[in-house]
């Protein structure tokens, strides 16, 4: 039986039907979609998204009035129909890419900085400058469970960062200006805080392992990381990695590495260096420096296309208009690629044949693919910034 095109004003999921043509008895014919090739890009100036095919290489629709996109990001519900929104307006928005609209949205604080959703999907925790602390709603309501405001033990509200999902429906987050990490267990139905203090000044973003195991907080205010093992949290926060950062000659930091974006290949982490011009190479097993390639500039993004044969970096301004891929067997640089102003953020198709790429200033979403690295296309998009696809519903930490 041949399919007819989708009437996109009506689509009704169906997690179960992952192939082939199912149809919804109804006076008109609905054809079901299913999620596992979509995604959401940003578009920071408009407070806008775009929902957009991975497989089709289409943007599906544009949903306006989420406010302020600046800074957002995104997380996915379990089954990938909901795309939580994080903006910096405090705004946490749930928008149904299967309706192409908002399903609820709520200003639940006055600066927010990212958020995370549990493991069992039910709970969404949101990060906060603006009252410091992090706040955790109901998935499907958006009610409010927890407010957790960020006292440090100086007695002083602090701003939280990196904050991520772990293992055992838990969360876990820095203090900036406290220098603490704390891990929140809410595996009993309430918040249970362990309050880890002194890990360093101005812990300013972290990353969870892909395995769930490690909690690694870079910092700000000196040399060094922060790494809590989730597997034995009762040894407290391990300092590793004492010269990361930008040494005792101060550098000049256009924008800071974000942490989520390192990449992971055998037991190596490919990692951002502070300042400097350099993607460093980490043995995972003993949490020390192997390696640092010399890159275009100061990088922001270091992306692992899963397979892991191959990492591709982003790069500060002024010298965010280059992409440049690193071979992880040999180090070694073997394509750098021009998309233009200002290039702000990489996403794999989960696969990773392919390679979306926001270029902000010049108002365009490119693809490429990760083979030949030619580019496949290249649509429009008002400052786009942040790409999120379905898959990362699957993958902890994000």
């Amino acid at each position: 039986m041949m399919c007819k095109k989708p009437f996109i004003a009506s689509f009704v999921i169906a997690s179960s039907l992952l192939s082939g043509c199912a149809f919804i008895p109804s006076s008109n014919h609905i054809e079901t979609v299913a999620t596992g090739d979509l995604g959401v890009i940003i578009e920071r100036a408009t407070g806008s998204v775009q929902i957009v095919n991975t497989t089709s290489q289409a943007s599906l629709a544009r949903i306006d009035q989420l406010g302020d996109l600046s800074h957002a990001s995104i997380v996915y519900s379990r089954d990938e129909r909901f795309a939580y929104v994080f903006g910096r307006d405090g705004g946490l928005t749930k928008v149904d890419i299967t309706k192409q609209k908002i399903d609820k949205r709520i200003i639940q604080g006055g600066n927010s900085i990212g958020g995370a959703i549990s493991q069992d999907g039910k709970l969404v925790a949101v990060s906060n400058y603006t009252p410091g602390g992090v706040r955790i709603f109901d998935s499907e309501t958006l009610e409010l469970k927890f407010d957790l405001p960020a006292i440090g033990r100086d007695g002083k509200q602090s701003k939280t960062v990196g904050l991520v999902d772990a293992p055992g429906q838990k969360f876990v987050f820095s203090l900036f200006d406290s220098a603490e990490i704390w891990l929140v267990d809410l595996s009993s139905g309430e918040p249970e805080v362990t309050k880890y203090f002194d890990v360093g000044l101005k812990p300013y973003d972290a990353l969870m392992s892909p395995d769930g195991r490690y909690y690694i907080a870079g910092l700000f205010g000196e040399d060094g990381m922060a790494m809590l093992d989730l597997w034995h949290p009762e040894k407290g926060v391990k300092r590793i990695l004492p010269d990361y950062g930008m040494g005792e000659k101060r550098l000049p930091v256009y924008k800071m590495p974000h942490l989520e974006g390192w990449a992971i290949s055998g037991n190596r982490a490919f990692v951002p260096a502070v300042g400097r011009h350099e993607v460093l190479v980490l043995n995972m097993d003993t949490w020390q420096q192997e390696a640092a390639i010399p890159v275009h500039g100061q990088p922001i993004f270091v992306m692992g296309r899963p397979d892991g044969r191959h990492v591709w970096v982003n790069f500060a301004y002024p010298n965010n208009d280059t992409l440049q891929v690193i071979e992880t067997e040999t180090l070694e640089i073997i394509h750098q690629k021009k998309p233009g102003k200002a290039v702000l953020h990489m996403e794999f198709n989960p696969r990773g044949e392919k390679l979306w790429t926001s270029v902000r200033d010049e108002n365009k979403v490119c693809i490429y693919d990760t083979e030949t690295f030619v580019e496949d296309k290249c649509f429009q998009a008002d400052s786009p910034s942040g790409i999120f696809f379905t898959n990362r519903a699957h993958i902890i930490g994000l």
